[in-house]
């Protein structure tokens, strides 16, 4: 009998009492210091009825910090925020996990400690912009990261993944996507090494391979889910073949027994293909839907047909905290509103309704 987006699914170490997981969305509602606050808290707890919750992109470093508001974990006080957060989750019943992320050439030294570049695979500015407390600017050419800085950053990695779980998450996903660091050292357009991080497609999945497994030997294997993005070009990460890329790093890191891998389609759908049949575990996958959000019939027929094991949803559970009872009941859903996707208070946040059925 196929499954349903209702069946519960076991991920590793990871129970999931249903399939409809929201995805990793930038809010950047954390202070100044990227500290998780009262109104973190009760957002998350909101939607703990999610199979999973996979948090906002956290910074594992100040060096690789995000855009104003973006939370970290690598300082007490930010563990200490994202303590209050996990315990409300939990005490609404739910799973969350930290999504660990560094931002490599999208960051700016405006984001930055004082004298501080951004970090890359290759000194070559990215197409693209970074979000600071003045605004939308222009992305500044990166420093090409030596030895040191590699060994650095796989430390912060798995530093970063055993204060979540000091934090009490029950996982991290580690962000290998959307153009992001670990996605700058795959893309051909970032990486233009000519050691053994760069190249060819080994020696471009090398520094993914090695981020994934520093964070597994902090936590455990079954703790930790991967994600990433293939062909999608976000935030100028460009692959010219990512296809044998994809299949490689998926045949790698099968053998480590993580918890899922989670997979960001853009338009060339054959790529979610090629992952399913190289990935031997759990795979999330986010669908490729254009502008609209991912539709929930979408969803069901992709775990119905064994195309997917769970779903995850962005844009529709921003709207809507309640969104596995709105689907299972094929109740009407909140429109999200984009004004408030970044910045601000509780409007656009916490503020919506959840579904009341009519009685009876």
């Amino acid at each position: 009998m196929p499954s349903s987006l209702f069946t519960p699914l076991a991920a590793g170490a990871l129970k999931l009492p249903n399939r409809v997981v929201m995805a990793p969305m930038t809010r950047n509602r954390a202070g100044a210091d990227g500290v998780p606050g009262a109104l973190m808290s009760q957002y998350y707890a909101q939607r703990a009825t999610a199979g999973l919750i996979v948090t906002e992109g956290v910074g594992v470093s100040a060096v690789g910090a995000g855009p104003t508001g973006q939370p970290g974990l690598h300082t007490l006080e930010q563990v200490a925020g994202w303590t209050k957060v996990t315990d409300a989750v939990h005490e609404a019943g739910g799973r969350i996990v930290a999504q660990l992320s560094h931002h490599g050439r999208i960051a700016h030294p405006a984001l930055l400690p004082d004298g501080v570049e951004p970090l890359a695979p290759s000194a070559v500015t990215a197409l693209s912009d970074a979000r600071t407390a003045h605004g939308l600017v222009a992305a500044v050419r990166p420093r090409a990261m030596g030895p040191e800085d590699i060994a650095r950053t796989l430390d912060d990695f798995s530093d970063a993944a055993r204060a979540a779980m000091d934090a009490g998450f029950d996982g991290v996903e580690v962000q290998g996507g959307n153009g992001y660091l670990i996605h700058q050292f795959l893309s051909d357009n970032a990486n233009l090494r000519e050691d053994g991080y760069g190249q060819d497609v080994p020696g471009r999945a090398r520094f993914a391979v090695e981020a994934v497994r520093a964070v597994v030997r902090a936590v455990g294997a079954g703790r930790v889910g991967l994600r990433v993005s293939p062909g999608t070009g976000y935030n100028d990460a460009v692959e010219k073949d990512p296809a044998p890329l994809y299949g490689f790093l998926a045949d790698i890191l099968g053998s480590e027994e993580l918890a899922y891998l989670h997979v960001v389609e853009g338009p060339d759908r054959a790529l979610r293909a090629v992952l399913r049949e190289h990935w031997n575990g759990v795979l999330i996958s986010s669908p490729f839907t254009g502008e609209a959000p991912t539709d929930p019939g979408t969803a069901r027929g992709l775990v119905e047909a064994g195309d997917a094991d769970a779903v995850s949803f962005a844009r529709h559970f921003a709207a809507n905290p309640d969104l596995p009872e709105r689907i299972r009941l094929g109740a009407p859903l909140n429109e999200p509103d984009p004004d408030t996707f970044h910045d601000g208070g509780a409007a656009g946040y916490t503020d919506f309704a959840v579904h009341r059925p009519s009685a009876v």
